[in-house]
């Protein structure tokens, strides 16, 4: 079928009182959409988009018919999904309101903390508590660096690295990710306490990995990169050639979830993750970031990680990877405006701080709009 039909949340509030009810809450998140705009494609060519609120959904869908109003109806239920806590062993995590997932990368060329984890176990470990003490929900640990043009690592040489950093992180309390493409990996980190697998080549890379996250029946985070994920072209920033970037990477991360679902991964067990910075221009960063509520309709807890990427530097008069703390802020509370469960960040303390600002206007714009009125 060439048609495809979305359901893009365009205007949002702080509130259903708001605007009398006629609001949608995105994804269980403290945000509601008032206003959608229903767009159906053709072979990649926007051919309609219909303008409209909550109530008057269903008209538009019953007008457009068959096939397509069917996926609305699905896309529509989606939206509305109040997503359950996340269950990390004795850890759960509620998504009602943005959780912080930290960064602790233990590479020789991390683009943003060039490798001073690695070698160094006591910076190491104080980085991890400090980021467990600051509020990370859960802390995301990587081997191998996955800028453009890094060097793949041996997967002997990433469970070397990642198996120690999970174990000192597991000791202390905190939810552990393991930032990997290889099921080996995946089965070390796993062992040694991690409970969720972060993929960025969405389950691609080798063959074996739908299967084995299927068995692991753990948490599994899915994220949109256009290049090939295997052989000796391997590249996940290449063939970045988009129709329409917002909708292409919907389209794919529909695509993946649906693989992973068939390959026996349970559907409340997968997050999904647009891949801000991955084979993609700062304009095609920028549209999606603007267009960020859209990727509920995909029915998953959404992941945002977006925190001192290029496109803060190319934006900022090429601000280093260390200098972007403004940037990365502001696209973390863009990612909460949108409704995003999970925000992946360098700077634990001061998103949290952000978050915890940020929470405190939407408990106020609930809480206190019955004053404002009569």
């Amino acid at each position: 079928m060439t048609q495809q039909i979305y359901l893009q949340p365009i205007a949002l509030v702080t509130g259903p009182q708001a605007v009398e009810g006629d609001a949608v809450r995105l994804g269980g998140s403290m945000v509601w959409a008032h206003r959608f705009a229903v767009v159906v494609r053709d072979g990649g060519t926007v051919t309609e988009r219909i303008i409209c609120g909550p109530r008057e959904m269903a008209g538009v869908l019953s007008a457009i018919g068959g096939e397509l109003a069917t996926q609305g109806e699905e896309q529509w239920a989606a939206i509305g999904t109040v997503h359950q806590p996340l269950q990390c062993g004795a850890r759960t995590i509620r998504l009602d309101t943005p959780q912080v997932m930290g960064v602790l990368n233990v590479t020789p060329d991390s683009f943003s903390d060039g490798g001073q984890f690695m070698d160094d176990p006591a910076a190491m470990q104080a980085q991890a508590a400090a980021m467990h003490e600051a509020g990370a929900a859960i802390i995301d640990i990587g081997g191998e660096s996955t800028r453009p043009g890094a060097a793949e690592v041996w997967e002997g040489d990433e469970i070397k690295r990642v198996v120690p950093a999970i174990h000192t992180c597991a000791q202390m309390g905190a939810a552990v990710s393991v930032d990997t493409r290889r099921p080996a990996v995946m089965q070390a980190a796993l062992d040694a306490g991690a409970e969720i697998i972060n993929d960025v080549s969405a389950l691609r890379h080798d063959p074996r990995s739908l299967d084995f996250a299927a068995s692991s029946g753990k948490l599994v985070i899915l994220m949109h990169a256009p290049g090939p994920s295997t052989g000796a072209t391997a590249d996940l920033h290449a063939n970045a050639a988009y129709a329409a970037v917002v909708f292409d990477v919907f389209d794919w991360l529909r695509e993946r979830r649906d693989a992973a679902i068939a390959a026996g991964v349970a559907r409340e067990l997968i997050v999904l993750d647009p891949g801000i910075g991955f084979g993609k221009s700062v304009a095609d960063n920028l549209a999606l970031m603007n267009a960020l509520p859209l990727f509920h309709a995909l029915g998953q807890p959404l992941l945002l990680g977006a925190s001192r990427k290029r496109m803060i530097g190319a934006l900022s008069n090429e601000a280093a990877a260390d200098q972007r703390l403004g940037g990365s802020l502001a696209l973390a509370l863009r990612g909460m405006d949108a409704g995003y469960h999970l925000l992946r960040v360098h700077d634990v303390f001061e998103t949290v701080q952000a978050r915890n600002v940020w929470r405190g206007l939407r408990d106020a714009a609930l809480t206190d709009f019955a004053g404002l009125v009569g």
